[in-house]
């Protein structure tokens, strides 16, 4: 196996949950409505740092879809699935795109917010 190497995302963006690599920006989220086995999913236009498994035929809530699970390039865990080909034509629309777990990623908006609500000193304690 090769040298890893991971591409720095500009703006705001989705991270692995277990290793905090980047892995897609949410000016490229297509939608918040998806599902996945494990709850809920997104679809988004591109994403980056991944791997991609074998392609297989799988049955989903929307038809048969011809698919592969995509893995995080840093630790390798499964963090969702690219649809490579749609066999029904209302369908297409997501050919090429990638779906994320919603239970795998972190928002790292979400993440600096929390961060941001805790500050160590409140206004009434300024020195």
């Amino acid at each position: 196996m090769g040298r890893i190497f991971v591409v720095e995302l500009e703006g705001r963006a989705y991270i692995c949950k277990f290793c905090k690599t980047q892995l897609a920006l949410a000016d490229d989220l297509v939608s918040r409505g998806f599902t996945c086995r494990r709850g809920k999913a997104y679809l988004f236009n591109k994403a980056a740092n991944i791997t991609i498994g074998p392609q297989e035929e799988r049955a989903m809530l929307s038809g048969v879809h011809t698919v592969a699970d995509i893995f995080c390039c840093s630790c390798g865990q499964i963090v969702g699935w690219k649809y490579e080909v749609a066999h029904e034509k209302s369908q297409k629309y997501k050919e090429g795109k990638f779906v994320l777990e919603r239970g795998r990623i972190i928002d790292v908006l979400d993440s600096e917010f929390y961060i941001d609500a805790h500050p160590g000193l409140s206004d009434a304690e300024d020195p």
